[in-house]
């Protein structure tokens, strides 16, 4: 018997069609004007790289405007602020995310075509951002995103690299690193801002004064000197007023041209103190197998979180006298290990240039930092050693060397006798060649910890740091990742939100509980029908980029498998190659197997210094070559791998997938966020029960997950 399923009603948007800011005769003046005033182009000789960049300061300007009422209206209230300390920021590329939270889009659309050219050749020119890697770089975007949605208070701060991490290439199968040149037609969407430059020590000795406890007073001298330099990006809220900004400090020389070895001839030595200084800001994340790496690195996050610090410290003064109040001012949220280094700062700060005791000092310290824990692996805990902190940051080992005690006071008084706890929970690693641990001194100074993903917080609680745990149980608490839907659904698959948005309206833009609307029409022919033909326009797209940047061949209408995240071992990339292997094998042994046909996509960079990673690189592109050129699987199986994975990659290949795959060692992923924005965009995932993939089987129910593999519990039991 033949059923049908009668289309349910379509409501109509929630509010009504956005106004632009400006007509179209204002924006053509506006950008008459930049061409002319700030790039010294007439517009009949102007490029289109002069007119993007003409293009994106009006636009800049039109955020501007709004960034200055939300700083007067947060000055007038002195509200609490959040600042956000992260290594990175995978910000994506900002001419079409501005364009969307100004009501831009179909206007600029429309003017560039009237002068023979297009929105999408403009967002192509715009280089992506060189700021982060992988899912920690992306998550700190996704949450200045929301945070200026949600009209709340913030700040982040970082490093401005000059080159990134790197831009990935293939040579024979094998990754190669480029420098990723992202900087040099220039930034139109930051303010460099010199007046604002910060110094930052680095080395010397510290000083002493005074003869009794209560007079002792500590002097630091560095060695060395580097000014920061900040470089202020804006970041809108979505369908709100609200602009707050990113902070990013490039390294500069104190002292950049020595004209005594200039005017001897000794032309290398003239700048040398400006190379040394402005390495600090050069990559993200260089090469640590070496010791110069090693202390490069510590010299990064050293640098940016005391300038942030400074920048933190004179926001506050601007409306508050009274140091007590700090902790209900500002909030400051550590990503990672890696800004860390910002307790023992603020504590300096406050003992040694404000002049509080240490009891005062501490108070307002442990009430001011917030940890976020993003891994599970031992090796993944930062960890410095001791002789390399004493030799940047003598006095900052002094103040880490107090906390100790004091806190190894509070455990032995808590747990007498216990004598291997004391040893595990010490900031000092004294079996190890005298390290500092990172993640325990977070421990300690942090009003709050959290994990990422529900199995991940209770892992943390249970494993990682469970002495902490039961020290400070009202610690630890969880907050699952996320990802911003502007980005990943509104700007990546336009017509997915068009169809949802016809049917449950749009608040869901901003409220994603809402998408639960859609379950009324899961037995609705017409929605599933829309449904699929949006699915087919995403992967033709898909197809077209993997024909553009590969030179491959792919049926749009095969199975689309991917695998894009990070290259590491615990993500198992290895195991899909693997898969692949079996199934052309079986192909090879039976011609006339009856499979799927599927295109498997990779995308991932491996970290320069990673030498089994890009082993694992190497195997998938060879493999790929085998599978590609045989007749036998050919129109069943391709192998495809897109060098240098980034956000506007990701921004095509989400909405393409059809399985998502998540097959990480149970236990080892802390949450994971590419799960998200494949789900998000109606791809089946596949995966362990690990990270977030927990948390997306119980919402969208185990018949449409695919699980398999160990539990955390049974890979711990092995």
């Amino acid at each position: 018997m033949t059923t049908t399923t009668k289309t349910k009603s379509k409501p109509k948007s929630s509010a009504a069609a956005p106004v632009a800011p400006m007509t179209a005769d204002e924006l053509r003046e506006a950008v008459a004007e930049r061409l002319y005033n700030t790039l010294g182009k007439a517009i009949q000789s102007a490029s289109k790289h002069d007119i993007y960049m003409a293009l994106s300061l009006v636009i800049r300007d039109l955020l501007s405007d709004r960034w200055r009422r939300t700083t007067e209206a947060h000055y007038n209230a002195n509200p609490k602020f959040a600042y956000y300390l992260s290594a990175e920021y995978m910000m994506g590329k900002q001419l079409s995310q501005n364009l969307l939270y100004t009501n831009m889009t179909e206007l600029v659309a429309a003017q560039l075509a009237e002068i023979g050219t297009s929105l999408q050749e403009m967002i192509d020119l715009e280089p992506e951002p060189g700021l982060g890697n992988g899912g920690l770089g992306r998550l700190a975007a996704c949450f200045m995103d929301s945070l200026a949605t949600l009209d709340l208070p913030a700040v982040g701060y970082g490093i401005r690299y000059e080159f990134g991490i790197f831009r990935q290439t293939f040579v024979d199968g094998w990754q190669v690193e480029q420098p990723d040149t992202w900087l040099l037609r220039g930034n139109p969407w930051e303010f460099v801002q010199p007046d604002d430059m910060i110094e930052v020590g680095f080395g010397g000795h510290t000083e002493y004064a005074g003869d009794s406890p209560s007079t002792l007073r500590v002097r630091w001298v560095p060695g060395q000197k580097v000014l920061g330099e900040p470089c202020t990006t804006l970041v809108p809220g979505y369908d709100t007023e609200t602009v707050n900004i990113l902070r990013l400090w490039r390294a500069r020389a104190a002292e950049e041209f020595d004209f005594q070895m200039f005017d001897t001839g000794n032309y290398a030595k003239a700048v040398e103190q400006k190379i040394y200084s402005e390495n600090i800001s050069k990559v993200l994340y260089p090469n640590d197998g070496t010791p110069q790496g090693r202390e490069l690195r510590l010299r990064q996050q050293y640098f940016f979180v005391a300038c942030s610090l400074h920048d933190i410290i004179r926001r506050f003064r601007l409306r508050n006298n009274d140091w007590n109040l700090f902790p209900d001012k500002v909030s400051i949220q550590l990503n990672d290990t890696h800004p860390v280094i910002a307790i023992p700062e603020l504590m300096r700060i406050l003992l040694d240039e404000v002049g509080l005791g240490w009891e005062q000092a501490w108070r307002i310290t442990q009430g001011t930092f917030a940890y976020t824990c993003h891994t599970l692996l031992p090796e993944a805990l930062e960890t410095w050693p001791v002789s390399l902190i004493e030799y940047l940051l003598p006095r900052h080992l002094e103040i880490i060397y107090e906390i100790n005690q004091r806190f190894l006071a509070q455990v032995r008084a808590r747990f007498p006798g216990d004598h291997a706890r004391v040893a595990r929970m010490s900031l000092i690693d004294e079996s190890n060649g005298r390290q500092i641990r990172m993640a325990n001194l977070a421990s300690v100074a942090s009003f709050a910890i959290n994990g990422v993903a529900e199995l991940h917080s209770q892992l943390l609680r249970d494993l990682t740091l469970r002495d902490f745990a039961e020290m400070y149980p009202d610690r630890f608490q969880n907050k699952t990742n996320g990802v911003s839907p502007r980005r990943f659904m509104k700007m990546a698959n336009p017509k997915l939100c068009d169809l949802i948005s016809s049917r449950i309206g749009d608040g869901w833009i901003n409220d994603m509980e809402r998408l639960r609307d859609l379950e009324q029409f899961v037995d609705d022919a017409e929605f599933r029908h829309e449904w699929r033909a949006v699915k087919r326009h995403a992967k033709a797209n898909l197809a077209a980029f993997v024909r553009q940047s590969t030179g491959v061949a792919v049926n749009p209408d095969a199975m689309m498998d991917t695998m894009v995240k990070r290259l590491h071992e615990y993500k198992r990339q290895m195991l899909k190659i693997m898969h692949i292997i079996t199934l052309y094998n079986r192909v090879l042994d039976n011609p006339n197997l009856d499979i799927v046909p599927r295109t498997f996509l990779f995308g991932a960079k491996s970290a320069s210094g990673y030498a089994t990673a890009k082993l694992i690189i190497k195997l998938v592109n060879s493999v790929a070559e085998v599978v590609n050129d045989d007749p036998v699987v050919r129109g069943r199986l391709r192998v495809v791998f897109p060098a240098n994975f980034n956000v506007t990659m990701g921004q095509i290949i989400y909405p393409g997938s059809e399985l998502s795959e998540q097959i990480s060692l149970a236990g080892k992923e802390a949450s994971g966020t590419g799960n998200m924005k494949f789900a998000l965009n109606g791809a089946i995932t596949i995966g362990t029960l690990d990270g977030a993939n927990v948390e997306i089987r119980d919402c969208v129910g185990e018949d449409n997950i695919v699980i398999f593999g160990l539990t955390a519990e049974e890979v711990a039991a092995r």
